[in-house]
């Protein structure tokens, strides 16, 4: 019996390998053998989660033959893999993918470190900030008062608790988008209304268009749904949305639904303009596809400039209600512990999502949807917002600062809110990049976790977690994994000190 449950192609491994190649070595720097760098561009590709553990290889002549090397050289590195604990083969059954015992498996995703590693790991995985205290505690107290009435009831609210709807579909009136309750439905977390949104207009093989880059998580997401991503390059910098590209790809893919963060993008921070967000939806509509906005970055701006200043909401283009789906979410704007999203849509989109999340999760935690509540009804929200942009503001300045300090050669542009910095890495691989953080004692996403097929590979996501001190650390390090990354790791690295912020 095979011990693979996937397989690989040789081009789409000739692909993801082609995409993480270095820019040329400089003077004196000394290249692996043309074996060793296949293997360890494989190895690199596990790790990341890009190529999946258990995942069937080619041939060795197949992949020759898609990279234009020798046979030789294929079956030199699958054995050095095969040393490494990375590849198990057996005959008859072919070569597949593995982790050496003792190592964890890749994650997909960008799952945050264990609490007991951050003593030695400067954590740059995930975008989310500590809880904005006292405000958690109050609303989790002011829940506890609202609970008695809902423990004598079945605890079961498919499309989520009225009150909680009737409060958000208020607060989309207040900025101008009429709303009803009828229109609103809780979900847990936004992944969780993407998740529905998806099983519901995109079926397996059904064709998703997506920024490119778009939110890691999300991609992963849909990709396990089985749909097809057809990716939309964004504008270079913070010039976000190229509108021409976006109308031709909907007229020619024909997707069913298109994926979209205009609200201060994960990962590049831009913000959509009023005319790029009429547009879009106009493209969506003539093309017939259905346009998630997820806004849940949509309340963290930053720069003092754009408070009341910001272009109107995605679905204010859709008066019709019938192109634009939105996605709200408590995870970014307040904690990520907080798992409370919600969806915006026609009626009868939100009857259908309802309906087919029977068959999903049921429903969303009752106590955790009356602690928004509570928040959004004595405004705490607004308060908690309050802190959490003045701490993101900081850790922003800091980060930025301390990154151009250290790695001078590194390039990008600061938004003017969100949590994410997209740095384009002076020539520089990510995915080894990410390798020799975890070496030196900072984790960080190269950027072909926001792409399609290995796109990015020159970029890595720094998100605004960590301020001071410990800010200026997580740069030092980075600055000691390009080292590692450019003399091919022969340079010796300090191993990561324990660091207290």
């Amino acid at each position: 019996m095979a011990q693979w449950t996937s397989a690989v192609g040789a081009a789409q491994l000739a692909r993801l390998l082609t995409s993480q190649q270095d820019r040329p070595a400089g003077p004196g720097t000394r290249r692996p053998p043309a074996y060793r760098a296949l293997a360890d561009g494989i190895r690199l590709l596990v790790l990341e989660g890009r190529v999946p553990v258990a995942a069937r290889l080619p041939a060795e002549r197949e992949l020759a033959l898609a990279l234009s090397v020798s046979r030789t050289t294929v079956a030199a590195a699958y054995e050095a893999l095969r040393t490494e604990g990375f590849l198990a083969s057996r005959r008859g059954a072919g070569s597949w993918t593995a982790v050496p015992a003792g190592n964890p498996l890749p994650a997909r995703g960008l799952e945050p470190l264990p609490p007991e590693a951050l003593g030695s790991m400067i954590d740059l995985g995930t975008a989310a900030l500590p809880a904005p205290e006292p405000w958690l505690t109050r609303a989790v107290q002011g829940a506890l008062e609202e609970l008695p009435p809902y423990a004598h009831t079945h605890g079961d609210y498919p499309a989520g608790l009225p009150v909680l709807r009737a409060m958000i579909a208020d607060r989309y009136t207040a900025r101008g988008i009429p709303t009803m309750p009828e229109q609103i439905m809780v979900t847990t977390g936004a992944m969780g209304a993407i998740d529905a949104i998806c099983h519901l207009f995109a079926g397996r093989g059904e064709r998703v268009a997506v920024e490119s880059p778009s939110y890691a998580n999300i991609l992963q997401l849909m990709r396990e749904a089985g749909a097809r991503l057809v990716p939309v390059a964004m504008a270079e910098g913070l010039a976000g949305w190229d509108l021409d590209r976006w109308r031709q790809v909907l007229r020619d893919a024909a997707p069913r639904i298109a994926y979209v963060v205009a609200d201060f993008h994960n990962p590049t921070g831009a913000l959509a303009d009023e005319d790029q967000r009429r547009r879009l939806v106009d493209a969506a509509r003539s093309a017939g596809t259905v346009l998630v906005a997820d806004e849940t970055m949509s309340e963290l701006w930053l720069d003092e400039d754009l408070a009341g200043a910001l272009p109107r909401p995605v679905c204010a283009f859709d008066p019709a209600g019938s192109t634009v789906v939105t996605v709200g979410s408590a995870s970014k704007a307040f904690w990520a512990g907080m798992r409370i999203g919600w969806v915006r849509a026609a009626p009868d989109v939100i009857r259908s999502l309802v309906a087919a999340r029977a068959y999903a999760d049921l429903g969303t935690p009752v106590l955790e949807q009356l602690a928004v509540h509570w928040l959004l009804g004595t405004g705490g929200w607004e308060r908690a917002l309050e802190l959490r942009r003045g701490q993101a503001r900081e850790n922003r300045d800091a980060l930025v600062a301390a990154v151009r300090r250290e790695l001078p050669d590194w390039e990008f542009e600061v938004p003017g809110g969100g949590l994410t910095l997209w740095v384009r890495t002076g020539g520089l691989s990510g995915s080894r990049l990410a390798e020799a953080g975890e070496r030196v004692g900072v984790r960080v996403p190269s950027g072909p976790r926001f792409g399609v097929d290995g796109a990015f590979e020159g970029y890595v996501r720094l998100p605004f977690t960590v301020g001071g001190a410990v800010a200026e650390e997580a740069a030092a390090r980075l600055a000691a994994a390009a080292r590692l990354v450019r003399t091919g790791g022969t340079a010796g690295a300090e191993a990561p000190r324990t660091f207290v912020a």
